[in-house]
């Protein structure tokens, strides 16, 4: 009688005759040996060079931690550009705080909108649900609400604001700044033939810089602003003509 032992390393390691059977394709490829991942060691973040680059990846609350860091005691620069971006950080997040159109009720309008605070333009529309003209401006406002996210914008219907307020007037949009009206503008005509965020941005900024990045800081001249939003205009004008001449070259 033959006796055949069968031999296998730990593991699972493979035996000569494994072997020779894999060579006929009786049995699947040896899998391959398992390698531990090399290791790595975690960057320490104290033996960073502490330079401008060091100063602009720290978060505010970071920032503020520094306050007391022997290594900056005597680097005068680092002193300085510290304080700088906690500055420039604190301005950031004073302005941007809204960033979408806020749906309020009557009782929320002197709380909402004229008691705002002073530095903060109210853009109101009035409208009403189930007029395409509101739903086309309303759209328009979203967008400029995402862009714009220093500058409030609210909407309530038209009759909880002023009651008896006539349909044919919808959309109404009212700005209000320092709890005074800046500007009213009655109808969707009033923002040209084609309603985009655009030129409603152009109107909103004739006279007043109503829209309020949340990027710049401070006070922004109206110029400033209607500087910003010509140029958004024009590069939208040529984004949209590149995206025709791309349909056109691909029928």
């Amino acid at each position: 009688m033959d006796y055949h032992f069968v031999y296998k390393d730990v593991e699972g390691a493979s035996t000569q005759w494994d072997d020779i059977q894999r060579k006929l394709g009786n049995l699947p490829p040896k899998p391959p040996t398992f390698k531990p991942p090399p290791f790595t060691p975690s960057e320490d973040q104290d033996s960073k060079p502490k330079d401008k680059s060091w100063i602009d990846h720290k978060t505010e609350d970071q920032l503020e931690d520094l306050e007391d860091d022997p290594d900056l005691d005597d680097d005068r620069f680092l002193q300085e550009y510290r304080k700088k971006r906690l500055a420039e950080m604190r301005e950031v997040a004073k302005v941007q705080r809204y960033g979408s159109v806020i749906p309020i009720s009557g009782s929320d309008f002197v709380r909402e909108v004229s008691q705002a605070p002073e530095d903060v333009w109210v853009v109101v529309v009035l409208y009403k649900d189930g007029y395409p003209e509101c739903g086309l401006l309303l759209q328009s406002l979203e967008e400029l609400a995402t862009k714009y996210p220093g500058t409030k914008f609210v909407k309530i219907i038209s009759t909880d604001c002023i009651p008896n307020y006539p349909d044919c007037n919808l959309p109404t949009l009212l700005v209000y700044n320092n709890g005074a009206v800046k500007g009213n503008y009655v109808g969707l005509h009033s923002f040209g033939r084609r309603c985009t965020p655009e030129g409603v941005a152009l109107v909103l900024c004739q006279s007043n810089p109503v829209l309020v990045d949340g990027q710049s800081g401070g006070e922004q001249s109206r110029k400033a602003v209607l500087d910003g939003v010509r140029q958004r205009l024009i590069e939208k004008v040529v984004r949209d003509h590149e995206d025709d001449d791309d349909g056109s070259s691909s029928d």
